[in-house]
């Protein structure tokens, strides 16, 4: 639970969407790095693997009250899908129906774990995970050379109020792992920093989501 309240990691997200073409396996970019294969973009489905819809809420109330499954596009506007994805809540992640791709999932806390191992550790993994350059993140994007190849975007997220944050400062990522009743693991990447940093987070909130190759 992100009961912390440093100003720079504060938290916002709120919901809009249009249809999707599902990924299949043969059109998802990935990288096999630190013997894992990674999706390259941010997830961006609106249905589970089944086939059933997840449902958009564009309203920050209902937003908050969720148990279910939702995602929305940050503030509400479709143009940020093509480059950020869409913003989930835990409860799609956790979704027995499956939120990632036939042949995928979302990756879990032991996941991230392990490549941040990988790639030199806390201190360090940030800037190699992060999109190299200011096309989308703000100055001064330190450290940030994507030398993995996962391409980490500042797609920011919705916070616990229903409200929209920090696109193009922070990235924000759910694993697939819970904590307790109310939160679970993430990771964040930030625009003046190297590192990237795990903490418990309330499922209610908006994040990204990467998924891995089963």
């Amino acid at each position: 639970m992100r009961i912390i309240f440093i100003s720079m990691f504060a938290f916002a997200g709120l919901f809009g969407c249009k249809k999707t073409t599902t990924p299949t396996p043969q059109n998802i970019p990935t990288v096999s790095i630190c013997n894992q294969t990674w999706m390259t973009n941010n997830l961006d489905v609106s249905t589970y693997r089944n086939g059933d819809i997840i449902p958009q809420v564009t309203d920050s109330a209902q937003w908050v009250n969720l148990t279910t499954g939702a995602w929305c596009y940050y503030n509400n506007d479709a143009a940020n899908g093509p480059i950020y994805g869409k913003l989930y809540n835990w409860y799609a992640v956790n979704d027995s129906r499956g939120l990632a791709p036939d042949g995928y999932h979302v990756t879990s806390d032991s996941e991230w774990t392990s490549l941040v191992t990988c790639l030199g550790g806390d201190s360090l993994a940030g800037g190699k995970i992060k999109e190299a350059g200011l096309m989308h993140w703000l100055s001064p994007n330190t450290g940030a050379t994507n030398s993995s190849g996962i391409t980490g975007l500042p797609a920011g997220c919705r916070d616990f109020d229903g409200s929209f944050n920090y696109i193009s400062s922070y990235a924000i990522l759910w694993s697939s792992t819970e904590n307790d009743s109310t939160s679970s693991f993430a990771r964040d990447l930030y625009y003046n920093d190297n590192v990237i940093l795990r903490f418990n987070d309330l499922k209610i909130l908006g994040f990204s989501v990467r998924c891995v190759k089963d």
